[in-house]
């Protein structure tokens, strides 16, 4: 990529395409410090809703002195307005109308090349039958629970994005010495024992009757319920972390009834994720 389009990706991130997204990652790999580029390829992949978001956005994150700022931009309506995404969304609708009608020789590849994949796929189902349905099981239900498209932090989700960034397991970029996660287990694990505690006890808000002056300190602590959002939810998917993503679609479900349904199916996609994965 030669500099003038970097520096005009630079002033226009939202102009970015496909092509120069995947340039950009070789950009990166000469100049990994190059932050500054680290964001318009975010942009990049946000806006083409790829696959490689996450995993790029926690690699970022390793490499931002600031990481409130990264917070800001992935946030901002400028990152988050996908335009650039529906005009390729578009060109590839265009391009597939185009190569609907296959010419002769097209069809015979096409027919030689689906006979091709049945063998392989019964060769598959002779040698490990059960093998191959779990995985037709698991990917089925990854679809449905959107697993490794791209999270959308609000600006009110900074809990969540700093847990995405605490738990993820990308690894600090030349650190002499190892973080210690015991205490960050300890942190978790009480946090979820209340969230488990509060589902059991299933508390009724009473109205007030009377006012009392306020206990500033009672104020200023954020029950865990509080805290959890549908993108906490699928924080803890990526991460493969299925009991607290369970834990966190129950608190959903006591938080918006109205969407109890939904929250309740994807508990039960992710049970069978856990029981295919078993």
């Amino acid at each position: 990529m030669k500099q003038e389009e970097i520096t005009y990706l630079l002033q226009n991130p939202a102009a970015v395409t496909l092509d120069q997204t995947a340039a950009l990652k070789e950009v990166l790999q000469e100049y990994p410090y190059f932050q500054a580029a680290r964001a318009v390829r975010l942009k990049g992949l946000k806006n083409s809703n790829s696959l490689h978001y996450n995993k790029a956005l926690k690699i970022t994150a390793a490499y931002t002195t600031d990481r409130g700022v990264l917070f800001d931009l992935i946030t901002s309506e400028e990152f988050n307005q996908n335009q650039i995404a529906e005009q390729i969304r578009k060109h590839e609708e265009q391009e597939k109308e185009l190569s609907e009608e296959p010419s002769e020789k097209e069809e015979e590849n096409l027919t030689l090349d689906k006979a091709l994949k049945m063998k392989i796929r019964e060769s598959e189902q002779v040698f490990d039958p059960d093998l191959f349905r779990k995985q037709e099981k698991t990917e089925k239900e990854e679809t449905r629970l959107q697993i490794g498209r791209p999270l959308d932090f609000s600006k009110e989700e900074n809990h969540s994005f700093s847990e995405w960034l605490k738990l993820s397991t990308a690894t600090p970029v030349q650190r002499d010495e190892k973080p210690s996660e015991e205490k960050d287990d300890d942190f978790k694990s009480r946090k979820f024992d209340l969230i488990n505690e509060f589902i059991a006890k299933n508390p009724k808000i009473a109205p007030v009757k009377s006012s009392k002056k306020a206990n500033l300190a009672e104020e200023n602590l954020i029950s865990p319920e509080a805290l959890m959002t549908e993108t906490l939810a699928r924080v803890y998917l990526e991460q493969k972390n299925y009991k607290k993503a369970i834990q966190a679609y129950k608190i959903l479900i006591l938080k918006n009834p109205e969407k109890s349904g939904f929250f309740a199916d994807q508990i039960r996609a992710i049970e069978k994720l856990q029981e295919n994965n078993s």
